[in-house]
């Protein structure tokens, strides 16, 4: 248990945090406040070394059409160009899949008009990996009804190099296992009324040869939000939930309120950090932090007792 409060990165609202290394810097793309001024659009903060942020203004705009509500925006660099995937939807309703592209990471990003999941319910937090082959994976959360945790479980499908497309059918990648997991209990949905399960916010790197997932499960709007992991020997599975020390976040682990919604970067020297949101004291913001991940026996952990302080350029990559 936290004896103190750990302090966020920067004090202003940033959900679902995802972290790119740029050359000389670092930037931090989100989730909007949904009841704020920026609603429908997805804003940026800029760090020289992962401990000084500020605000790097909106980097994209969505036609209200579209979607008034942008989720869990990650931004990829390839080919001379970044590309940002993420959900839009109005509040809780019609999210969906887009992606978007930019000549600069700050943007201006335009949406591409494809919708990537069409046959879904519902499709949100899409985390693009490129495994060592090349060859490129989307992985998100989807609604799944008729089994044993019906909620939001994880999936994955196959992605052009161009990022701009599925290239196959979706695969299940993780579902609910836990009570933790649990969103609401005799939640309407669709109709029907659910103990709804909620696993979402995935994200995947490669580790001495095992492929790790991280994911967020519960309500996001409560104090029991976390992080655990899953492994797997290859992208498509078969993943299996972690059963030693499985919860990586937690209010327990941190002293914060709902942590959760990681991602993860591997810097030059071979470190691993971590970005996640948790709620402030009174719960009116989620705010971001940034955090070392270290690993004992292969089982990850997250480091509260240092501060991250990276040299400008010395960042590697989100992927492998």
């Amino acid at each position: 248990m936290m004896t103190s409060r750990p302090v966020p990165a920067y004090p202003g609202y940033l959900a679902d945090p995802f972290l790119l290394a740029l050359h000389g810097g670092f930037l931090a793309y989100g989730s909007s406040n949904p009841e704020g001024a920026a609603r429908g659009s997805v804003s940026a903060l800029s760090s020289p070394d992962l401990r000084a942020w500020s605000d790097a203004g909106t980097v994209m705009t969505l036609d209200p059409a579209i979607g008034m509500d942008v989720w869990a925006p990650e931004v990829i660099a390839s080919g001379g160009s970044f590309w940002m995937h993420y959900s839009a939807g109005h509040g809780i309703d019609g999210h969906h899949l887009r992606v978007a592209r930019a000549d600069r990471s700050t943007g201006p990003f335009a949406d591409l008009g494809v919708d990537l999941t069409p046959d879904e319910r519902f499709a949100i937090d899409p985390h693009a990996f490129r495994d060592n082959d090349g060859t490129w994976y989307l992985f998100y959360a989807r609604d799944v009804l008729d089994t044993d945790r019906p909620g939001t479980h994880l999936a994955v499908a196959p992605m052009a190099p161009s990022l701009d497309r599925l290239t196959g059918p979706a695969m299940p990648v993780l579902e609910p296992n836990a009570d933790w997991q649990i969103y609401a209990r005799d939640r309407p949905m669709y109709g029907r009324r659910f103990d709804w399960h909620t696993l979402e916010g995935p994200t995947v790197f490669r580790r001495d040869g095992t492929y790790y997932l991280f994911f967020s499960g519960g309500s996001w709007e409560g104090p029991g939000y976390g992080v655990s992991y899953a492994t797997a020997p290859h992208p498509l599975g078969p993943w299996t939930h972690a059963s030693t020390r499985p919860i990586v976040l937690s209010r327990e682990s941190t002293g914060l309120i709902g942590p959760g919604h990681n991602s993860v970067l591997r810097l030059a020297n071979g470190e691993m950090v971590t970005a996640f949101h948790a709620w402030n004291a009174d719960m009116t913001k989620r705010q971001m932090h940034v955090r070392y991940l270290v690993w004992a026996d292969g089982v990850p952990s997250v480091d509260h007792t240092r501060d991250v302080v990276v040299v400008p350029g010395a960042a590697s990559s989100n992927r492998s």
